[in-house]
């Protein structure tokens, strides 16, 4: 698949609409729109997480392919998925992804110790920001939800993102997590 974006501005969302993959026009506050523009934060925020010298390296090409994976979601949430004349070879999440993301989940998460609390989100900055990367995840899954006829993959994908970007959270803390205690300042 060959991308060629030859101008940034169009003009044709000025009125407050956009085009989708299949060239219909939506409002720019329509649930596809919405479930892929918080994918797109959430890249975003990935792509901050990356550069953040305190990540562990061995996480840093895990989180670049989730950033092109997201794209991909994106793609597959921006065409309204029609079972009955679906082309071959439009961009679809598929299941693989979903399995490489459990596969990660369960590799980093044997390392760890259980925990016997809730975390509050922090423990440095790349703990940080792939705590609030997980909340963007979340709410992307939320979202997707929202969209008519979408790819269950699409929501599968990000609910085990938003599980993975716990554990990597965990494991970039090296140990020393923030752990909440009920009722502490009581």
């Amino acid at each position: 698949m060959t991308v060629n974006l030859t101008r940034i501005y169009t003009r044709t969302g000025d009125a407050g609409e956009t085009h989708l993959g299949d060239m219909s026009r939506v409002p720019k506050t329509h649930p596809r729109i919405e479930a892929y523009g918080d994918i797109d934060e959430l890249n975003s925020t990935l792509g901050v997480v990356v550069t953040l010298e305190d990540l562990p390296e061995r996480f840093r090409p895990w989180l670049v392919r989730i950033q092109n994976d997201l794209f991909d979601l994106g793609a597959d949430l921006s065409v309204p998925h029609d079972t009955d004349h679906e082309r071959k070879d439009r961009l679809r999440a598929t299941p693989q992804q979903v399995t490489w993301l459990e596969e990660r989940c369960d590799e980093v998460n044997a390392e760890l110790t259980p925990l016997k609390s809730f975390l509050l989100p922090g423990g440095g900055p790349a703990a940080a920001h792939l705590h609030v990367a997980r909340t963007i995840a979340r709410r992307s899954e939320r979202r997707a939800l929202d969209v008519e006829g979408a790819n269950p993959e699409v929501v599968r994908y990000l609910n085990r993102l938003s599980d993975l970007l716990f554990i990597l959270a965990r494991a970039s803390t090296r140990g020393d997590e923030p752990l909440w205690q009920p009722g502490a300042s009581r």
